[in-house]
């Protein structure tokens, strides 16, 4: 009976193995890079059936799918600002629905504060906190994304120069960098394609890539084409020791990241031990912390801290942050 139990619960776990393990190679199979990419082959062999465009042939982007907000909103400069945020994120986000939901998480804010027995400005701070997160997530996948375009950089840059060098000219270098190298980058090259096709210049294609990428790196890579059509010289050179340059940087920032990691952790514990703390104490004993805000000293004594903690996080962010 016991042998016949332990060997039922080894094929049981043996077929979980290999069911988990099929589901891996399916999903692979059907949804990863290599299946994409040979989708996508296959997609441009046929003629681009099914392709869509990702740009408008209209220069102005929509903030609103009503009219009348779009054009108030096209009046103002921050709306300008959030689109150009939502741009370099990669998010399909619109500005009327980033504004939306800050304003929904505001009014959740104000619900939520209404009856806590603390002073009026934390009440402030938590509505506040609240109505900034959708702003935060969208920086947060803006990092995230140029991140990840900064690291393909230096492929893109031998890319082309292998491209150039096979004899292509330099547009339909940006169709096939388009085609082949992973997302993010490959759909920037793309859309400045379309640009091209659509009878945008292409310096004018080039600064607008630059524009929605505010990359250093970058901004070298278009400069040194735009310099090479304008004076001519070997460009495939020139952006195989960019792409040397680009490398270089990145392994020293990668070093650097690494040695400031124990600042960065001590300015997250500093800055946030304070207030997650004193909510500990607000829930569990309401009375002993309220002094704090009853009281005028205590009072005086809430926002020294206050002052000291935005000076600490401050003077450690300026210690950590080192450009390259």
């Amino acid at each position: 009976m016991d042998a016949l139990y332990y060997g039922f619960v080894v094929f049981l776990f043996a077929a979980v193995i290999l069911a988990i393990e099929a589901l891996y190679l399916w999903w692979m199979g059907t949804h990863g890079r290599a299946a994409q990419r040979i989708a996508r082959r296959l997609q441009i062999m046929a003629g681009g059936a099914g392709r869509t465009e990702r740009i408008s042939i209209l220069k102005q982007r929509r903030y609103s799918h009503n009219d009348a907000f779009d054009q108030l909103l096209h009046g103002l400069k921050f709306a300008h600002r959030i689109d150009r945020l939502l741009v370099q994120s990669g998010l399909r986000w619109t500005v009327e629905q980033l504004l939306g939901a800050s304003a929904l998480l505001m009014l959740v804010g104000v619900l939520l504060v209404a009856r806590w027995p603390v002073p009026l400005v934390f009440r402030v701070a938590v509505v506040a906190l609240l109505m900034s997160v959708p702003a935060m997530l969208a920086r947060r996948a803006r990092r995230v994304r140029l991140l990840r375009i900064e690291q393909q950089l230096p492929e893109a840059a031998d890319f082309i120069a292998r491209a150039l060098r096979a004899g292509h000219s330099f547009t339909n270098v940006l169709q096939i960098v388009g085609n082949e190298l992973p997302e993010p980058l490959s759909g920037e090259f793309r859309i400045a394609r379309e640009e091209i096709n659509y009878g945008v210049p292409m310096g004018e294609a080039l600064h607008n890539m630059a524009a929605r990428i505010p990359l250093t790196d970058l901004r070298y890579l278009i400069i040194a084409v735009l310099i090479q059509r304008e004076s001519g010289g070997n460009l495939a050179e020139i952006l195989g020791n960019i792409s040397t340059i680009i490398r270089g940087r990145l392994k020293l920032a990668a070093q650097v990241r690494v040695l400031s990691a124990e600042g960065r952790m001590s300015a997250w514990i500093l800055g946030c031990l304070p207030f997650v703390v004193s909510t500990m104490m607000l829930i569990m004993n309401p009375k002993y912390i309220s002094m704090l805000w009853t009281d005028p000293t205590g009072m005086r004594l809430l926002w020294y801290a206050l002052g000291m903690i935005v000076v600490g996080v401050i003077w450690l962010r300026k210690v950590i942050h080192i450009r390259i």
